[in-house]
């Protein structure tokens, strides 16, 4: 006969299953006791995560759920706006969205806050508990309780990521399962991954020194200390719903790619030395080839065959298809080509893959649909990010030629401007004929491609350019 007490040990133990509740085996003093949390409804917190490397702090455009609607693991939640584009964040658990606690259009949130709140399947996601911002830390464990020895019963494990930890991990090939994880129910934490990173023989990148301002020779006046959250009188700010006044302004707040776009311009010019060589190029056979490819139905335009050109001359010049590792050179092994897209929000560039061993037309493809995306703001992290070489062409405006700045931590930018005609004298005849050309200049990082390395490199992409026969088209 089954003793009573055992049979009630086994009731509560099925009763703590089916309310999905952690549930503790502890022996004090040879007994055996079963403890399971209280019936109030625990969350599953949603945090603030780094969508891409450079971002820290993001805004929330769009939730694609609605609380008290089920979630499974990998589903969107919602749409967030980082410091590159609009990315759809996914979950990491299954259960039901239970509160949103930042809601569509909140801005400048944090990496971390809480965003949001989940329960498991089955709990009742009205009663969830909302956490206290200002929760004091557990208190520390008193002897007596840490002299009970306890048994946590595991019901399954599985390897899960936050969508940083994924990025780090994969970008610098890393093994997940070498990671700590430190996360709630056991996730790798953006922390977590930078942490390995530390610890693997890999070579870390040196954070770039900001020169520090030197003192002014003149020595002004000292001026009397402003109240605190005051600003200056000169020029006045301009007040809202009325017409400004001569000298005053209104701020404009700038957004997330904006900001990041000023930091990467500054970091550029101030940290990397360049330098800018320019060459002409005759387009004669390309605009030829152009129309011969339009009469089989293939529409191709100019910048796709310049990128074809690039990527080419890249892959026979391999010293060039270089990036700048605080340390030094590092040669890459793939070509990859970004491209410059202006956008409403700022400049972004894309990036063709593997461009060397594309056809034209392919190029020409994966130009478009990444541009739209550029556009939209739905653009993926590595739809732009580790680019080799990068492209900007300005010609569609009628920018005759133009010098861009480096994409750190690329070696080298391209800058084409519009095609011309020109009068020539003919080699052959002695006689005049028209070109047409178009003017290319090249921005390199003076550390890694001198002058003579990118005038060479300005030379063969030239000889590629005007014979796009020598090229895989398509």
């Amino acid at each position: 006969m089954v003793p009573l007490s055992l049979v009630l040990c086994w009731g509560i133990f099925v009763l703590n299953l089916n309310l999905m509740k952690p549930l503790t085996l502890c022996a004090v003093e040879n007994h055996m006791l079963f403890s399971f949390s209280p019936l109030g409804v625990s969350p599953l917190k949603v945090q603030m995560p780094a969508l891409s490397p450079t971002m820290e702090e993001g805004n929330i455009v769009k939730w694609l759920k609605k609380e008290g609607e089920a979630v499974a693991a990998g589903d969107a939640l919602c749409e967030i706006e980082t410091d590159k584009a609009v990315v759809t964040m996914e979950s990491n658990d299954d259960g039901v969205l239970a509160k949103i606690l930042m809601e569509e259009g909140s801005r400048n949130v944090r990496l971390g806050t809480l965003i949001a709140l989940m329960v498991e399947e089955g709990q009742d996601w009205k009663q969830v508990e909302i956490p206290s911002s200002d929760a004091a830390p557990p208190s520390e464990a008193t002897p007596a309780t840490k002299a009970v020895f306890c048994h946590s019963l595991v019901f399954f494990s599985r390897l899960r990521l936050s969508p940083a930890a994924r990025h780090i991990l994969d970008t610098h090939g890393l093994d997940p399962k070498l990671a700590t994880p430190t996360g709630p129910r056991g996730i790798i934490t953006k922390e977590d991954a930078l942490n390995l990173l530390k610890a693997s023989p890999a070579p870390k990148a040196v954070p770039s020194v900001v020169a520090s301002t030197p003192p002014s020779p003149i020595s002004a006046p000292a001026a009397s200390p402003l109240p605190p959250g005051s600003r200056p009188n000169i020029p006045p700010l301009s007040v809202p719903g009325k017409p400004g006044a001569p000298g005053t302004f209104t701020e404009v707040p700038a957004s997330n790619v904006r900001r990041v776009i000023a930091q990467r311009l500054t970091q550029s010019k101030t940290t990397i030395p360049h330098s800018y060589a320019s060459i002409d190029c005759d387009m004669a056979a390309v605009m030829q080839l152009r129309k011969d490819l339009a009469k089989e139905q293939i529409k191709v335009s100019v910048n796709d065959f310049i990128i074809k050109a690039a990527a080419v001359t890249l892959r026979e010049m391999p010293e060039v298809n270089v990036t700048w590792s605080g340390d030094g050179a590092r040669a890459l092994d793939s070509v990859h080509i970004s491209i410059a897209v202006a956008t409403d929000k700022g400049l972004i560039t894309p990036i063709i893959k593997d461009a060397a061993n594309k056809g034209v037309q392919e190029i020409s493809s994966n130009a478009k649909a990444l541009a739209q995306k550029a556009r939209d703001g739905k653009l993926l992290p590595e739809e732009y990010q580790g680019g080799s070489f990068s492209i900007s062409n300005l010609g569609m405006f009628g920018i005759s030629g133009f010098s861009a700045v480096i994409n750190p931590p690329q070696a080298c930018i391209l800058a084409v401007g519009t095609s011309r005609a020109e009068l020539h004298l003919c080699e052959d005849d002695q006689t005049l004929c028209t070109k047409q050309l178009m003017t290319i200049t090249l921005s390199s990082d003076g550390r890694l491609v001198d002058d003579e390395l990118a005038s060479r490199f300005l030379d063969k992409f030239r000889a590629n350019l005007e014979k796009p026969q020598r090229m895989a088209l398509v």
